[in-house]
């Protein structure tokens, strides 16, 4: 029998490396690579003041803590429902009805691993591999690097001062007119520019999802966390809408890696078998956290108004030093500033503040590749001490570039 040669038998038992490609070409999240390098910093010595990370400074709603610690106690923290503990999926349930006026079944309910697992699994179950489905940018850095990472196509929609930087009924036309979408994603409150979506032009892209026969993804991961006006739910204007939620941001429990979707009928049964293969169940120690939290909103309506006096320190500072554009801060922690006066590169201007002021914020090209060079991110989750000591640090390293 003739022997394979060396090359050949080595080509039968080489790695492929497609998997190693398909890492590669998802790009870094640089807010996470910012705090890495602040932590170091800080870690070593030096005074840092974060401002790079959308994670609450405070601990989670004690209710949760104390829930957590009870579970822990009995010892019976194993797995759960793939979908989650039936309780806390009813607790949901009945928060939509309680917030929004809006009846969900209990069985819609599936419990993730924090905001990230339910795009996942909602990705897999929703769109098959090369969909395309529209994003806004600047966005969520996330929605990008998941969507390539599971062999989707991500359609970055840019928004802009015309459209109070939102992604539009219109934007979604037209890219579906281009090329077929599968999908389109908003979120509201926004990430990176604490943008509201209006309760009207949210119903004109659901109907607009809804005529072009897409899915729509509703990233409501913020709300709980605006000044002005409450944001609306995608649910009260199409019930097949696929929500994604999570505890990290008003509950202020990151760490705890809970979240939720609300998804339609049929994706549910899909979506327990990924998870079921993916994940098994979210943390148990968590889901009974998250179920007390529901139940303790005193913590985070505290925490929300903090938020709002560190928003209005930034929006009176910010514009003393010089940043001159700012973009609507409805909602969430951030606020999305243009550094172009300063700077041709926010990149390199966020190291120099980081390295020489010791100020951690994150450039806008982890949120828009065609535009954030000229823009900034800074979270205002942290405490007000923070925030005015990171203004004031601004204030004497400014005027030295």
């Amino acid at each position: 029998m003739t022997q394979p040669s060396r090359r050949s038998a080595e080509a039968l038992i080489a790695p492929d490396r497609s998997a190693s490609a398909r890492a590669l070409g998802v790009p870094p999240f640089l807010a996470l690579d910012v705090m890495a390098e602040a932590k170091a910093r800080r870690a070593a010595g030096e005074q840092v003041c974060h401002l790079e990370v959308g994670q609450p400074s405070g601990p989670a709603p004690r209710a949760a803590c104390e829930a957590a610690a009870r579970l822990l106690a009995t010892g019976d923290v194993g797995y759960t429902e793939a979908l989650g503990r039936p309780s806390l999926r009813a607790r949901i349930a009945r928060r939509y009805a309680e917030v929004y006026g809006v009846a969900v079944p209990p069985e819609r309910i599936v419990v993730t691993t924090g905001s990230s697992g339910g795009f996942t699994l909602a990705f897999l179950a929703a769109f098959a591999p090369g969909a395309r489905v529209a994003i806004p940018s600047p966005g969520y850095p996330a929605y990008r690097a998941i969507l390539l990472a599971l062999g989707l196509e991500p359609v970055e929609l840019a928004t802009g001062p015309a459209s109070r930087w939102t992604m539009t009924a219109e934007m979604v036309a037209a890219a579906h007119a281009e090329t077929p979408l599968a999908g389109a994603l908003a979120m509201s409150p926004a990430n990176p520019t604490g943008v509201v979506t209006a309760p009207g032009d949210l119903a004109d892209l659901a109907a607009t999802c809804r005529r072009l026969g897409i899915w729509l993804v509703s990233d409501e991961i913020y709300h709980g966390l605006t000044y002005e006006a409450p944001a609306a739910t995608a649910l009260a204007f199409d019930d097949d809408a696929i929500i994604v939620n999570s505890f990290s941001k008003y509950f202020a429990m990151t760490g705890w890696r809970i979240g939720w979707l609300v998804a339609p009928e049929r994706l549910v049964r899909p979506i327990e078998r990924l998870a079921q293969n993916l994940v098994i169940s979210s943390p148990t120690l968590s889901q009974a956290g998250a179920e007390a939290a529901l139940d303790d909103l005193e913590t985070p309506e505290a925490y929300r108004v903090a938020y709002a006096a560190n928003r209005a320190l930034l929006l009176e500072g910010l514009p003393r030093l010089g940043f001159d554009e700012i973009l609507p801060v409805d909602g969430a922690f951030y606020a999305y500033a243009n550094v172009a006066r300063f700077t041709n590169d926010s990149s390199t201007f966020a190291k120099a503040l980081l390295a020489e002021a010791g100020v951690a914020i994150t450039p806008g090209i982890d949120f828009d590749q065609a535009r954030g060079r000229a823009y900034v991110r800074l979270s205002f989750a942290g405490s007000e001490a923070e925030v005015a000591e990171a203004l004031d640090r601004m204030a004497r390293w400014l005027p030295k570039r």
